[in-house]
């Protein structure tokens, strides 16, 4: 979300990458650990860059050609840069005829897909306030930016909810891995013992929940309600329509610069529809630990 307010805002940026490139969106903690084509092809990009695999986060923006062929490299979100990135990669760019990279046998473990019979809800996090006057534009699209992620429910969840019984162990993969602050990057994801109170009911459709998240330091916590509405047919889920609004405090390793004290935050869930292409990457929480994430 944040690339799309600066590097993806530039209207030169954006037509250069439809007329002249195959952009290419991925998760980089995927494919530098990934043991298959993919994964290989990728990694063979990224050691030509500054970031070596194997030396922790490959993130960037890099341009290649079919060979593999590194042409540029930038890890800036600056207009300017990127564009001057761009235009390097342009520069050096020269055809090759190449065989196409055999699709062979995905790596399983970063191949997740989403559980059959079991649903995709789509999540969305806003900080609601809080924030100091920003000392940049920068700054600014982090205090504006929206977090996004995936929800995934198993297919015995899924026919729980059509029932109208509410499942614990979803509550608790809610509470766990979605009901935090992925606004301004990467969160921390709560542990069991720091969850201090979850308690929910769904009745006639109406589902209502109260949630106390809070680390045994008190550096970081969330304090919210959970209401929302389901609708099932032919013993389906149709609606799932969720908003958790509380007030969160602290930041994590990878989200610094969160408002001072307590702030509102609020998480809305709803139905994925299958039409977005992001419906079907896999939930933050579960990266390299499906198993744990779903339990």
């Amino acid at each position: 979300m944040l690339d799309r307010e600066s590097t993806f805002a530039d209207p030169a940026i954006v037509k250069l990458l439809q007329t002249r490139f195959i952009p290419v969106a991925i998760d980089q903690a995927y494919q530098r650990r990934q043991k298959d084509n993919e994964g290989k092809f990728y990694q063979k990009i990224a050691n030509q860059s500054p970031r070596k695999v194997g030396r922790g986060t490959t993130q960037g923006l890099y341009t290649a050609d079919a060979s593999g062929k590194l042409l540029a490299f930038t890890n800036n979100r600056s207009s300017e840069r990127v564009q001057r990135m761009i235009q390097t990669a342009l520069a050096k760019h020269q055809p090759v005829k190449v065989a196409p990279l055999a699709k062979g046998t995905p790596d399983a473990r970063f191949n997740p897909e989403p559980p059959k019979g079991g649903l995709v809800v789509r999540v969305t996090s806003k900080v609601l306030g809080g924030y100091e006057e920003p000392e940049n534009e920068f700054r600014r699209i982090f205090q504006q930016s929206l977090g996004r992620d995936n929800l995934w429910i198993s297919a015995n969840e899924h026919a729980a909810l059509a029932k109208g019984q509410l499942p614990q162990n979803l509550l608790k993969r809610i509470a766990r891995f979605h009901l935090v602050d992925n606004t301004r990057g990467e969160p921390s994801m709560w542990n069991d013992n720091e969850i201090k109170k979850l308690e929910g009911t769904l009745r006639n459709g109406q589902l209502r929940t109260t949630v106390q998240l809070k680390t045994a330091k008190g550096d970081r916590s969330y304090e919210a309600e959970l209401l929302g509405h389901l609708e099932t047919k032919k013993g389906k889920v149709t609606r799932f329509d969720v908003v958790a609004k509380g007030h969160f405090r602290g930041e994590g390793t990878y989200t610094r610069n969160a408002p001072k004290g307590r702030f509102p935050l609020a998480i809305a869930f709803t139905l994925a529809d299958g039409k977005d292409a992001a419906d079907t990457i896999p939930p933050q929480g579960s990266r390299g630990w499906l198993p744990g994430y779903m339990r």
